[in-house]
């Protein structure tokens, strides 16, 4: 009987698995837009540690490791920022991502009065972007940042219970 995998809050006991995992992860985006200077590769564990203690952030866990990774905030107004959505290259294609982006809209709209949800990614994720877009999760502007790299905004309203 295998071990299934589990979302929980992470703690800053999670902190160096979660980078790790960050920077496996991040490899083929830079790949992709030929950038290896991208944050998510350059992050501290100082800063990661600073987002678990400020932010929300959710892992999956595959018994005692971590499989997985979101992070989330809520502004003012009541947008909440997705990001840094990671799931082990073993594991992908399995719908844990969409687990996890479930995971951490249910938790900024119950603890902290998410109204909307925005995140983006690069123009050339593919596979990004069908995520999103299976959730719910529609275009609302691009930036472009680089000669190869234009990030697209997306975004979602919560909508009520019935």
């Amino acid at each position: 009987m295998g071990t299934s995998v589990t979302i929980s809050t992470a703690t800053d006991d999670d902190a160096e698995q979660i980078l790790k995992l960050q920077y496996l992860c991040y490899q083929s985006e830079a790949a992709l837009y030929d950038d290896y200077g991208i944050e998510p590769l350059t992050q501290t564990l100082d800063s990661l540690r600073a987002e678990l203690a400020d932010g929300c952030v959710m892992v999956a866990r595959l018994g005692q490791e971590v499989v997985g990774s979101v992070r989330g905030t809520v502004d003012a107004d009541g947008t909440a920022k997705i990001g840094k959505l990671i799931v082990h290259p073993r594991l992908q294609r399995h719908g844990l991502g969409g687990r996890l982006l479930a995971a951490v809209e249910q938790r900024l709209a119950t603890e902290r009065s998410a109204k909307r949800y925005r995140l983006f990614t690069g123009h050339r994720s593919e596979a990004n972007l069908r995520l999103y877009r299976d959730h719910g999760y529609a275009p609302v502007g691009t930036e472009q940042l680089t000669r190869r790299l234009s990030l697209i905004t997306l975004e979602k309203t919560l909508t009520a219970a019935p």
